[in-house]
């Protein structure tokens, strides 16, 4: 069985980044078509042929069902691939994951708006916002809460790598590229993802393919890619 992902802009589509890593961290089969986000022609108009999607990532099942949201690739993966490991097989470790990758998915929306990815370029102050502080803190309560309570012995979250690491992925190159503040067990989460093959595969494709995209620009002083 082979899907059709569609993804955006390697370097600044974070929701995509997701979507590939449950792709290439579980073996599953794939072809991909990358839509621009430089051009006059929005993301809606590009996916005409797959409607009614239209947001990426979307995956086009064999069967021809566009599944347009990453929770829901997440899901209908593993509903298919049940044997992949995209979620963790105890069951109590399976509910933390899916708690957590929920409460990524609807939240920490301060960080999102004032921090958007941006794999081409990282900054070494930026200044951040209260909001953006208390969604930091957050994430740091959840990560701390799902390693205790799965007793993860590995760098993710609940032992091996998961659906919920994938969708912290771009957070944590959200909080390195942002020079937020961190707990010392946050920057190891973070750079367990930085030096992860698939993250580095994808952000070389990122600096790679596509265009510098001027409103994703910050006035902030720069640094080079922490990893």
């Amino acid at each position: 069985m082979t899907y059709h992902l569609i993804l955006g802009d390697y370097a600044y589509s974070s929701w995509s980044l997701r979507g590939w890593l449950l792709f290439e961290k579980f073996g599953i089969p794939r072809r991909e078509t990358l839509l621009s986000f430089f051009d006059d022609v929005g993301v809606a108009a590009q996916m005409a042929d797959h409607a009614p999607a239209k947001t990426v990532p979307t995956m086009v099942t064999e069967d021809g069902i566009p599944v347009s949201d990453s929770l829901a690739i997440a899901e209908e993966l593993a509903s298919r691939h049940p044997d992949a490991g995209l979620w963790p097989t105890n069951p109590k470790h399976r509910a933390v994951a899916r708690t957590l990758a929920a409460e990524m998915h609807s939240g920490f929306t301060a960080l999102r708006g004032d921090c958007p990815m941006n794999l081409r370029t990282a900054y070494a102050d930026s200044a951040p916002r209260k909001e953006v502080l208390a969604d930091v803190a957050r994430l740091e309560t959840i990560w701390n809460w799902a390693r205790e309570t799965c007793e993860s012995d590995t760098p993710w979250l609940c032992g091996n790598y998961s659906a919920a690491d994938a969708f912290f992925a771009p957070v944590a190159a959200r909080l390195a590229g942002y020079s937020l503040p961190m707990s010392e067990m946050a920057e190891a989460y973070v750079t367990a993802h930085l030096t992860d093959p698939a993250f580095q595969k994808w952000r070389a494709l990122g600096l790679e393919i596509g265009e510098t995209l001027p409103w994703y620009k910050k006035d902030y002083p720069v640094k080079d890619w922490p990893a």
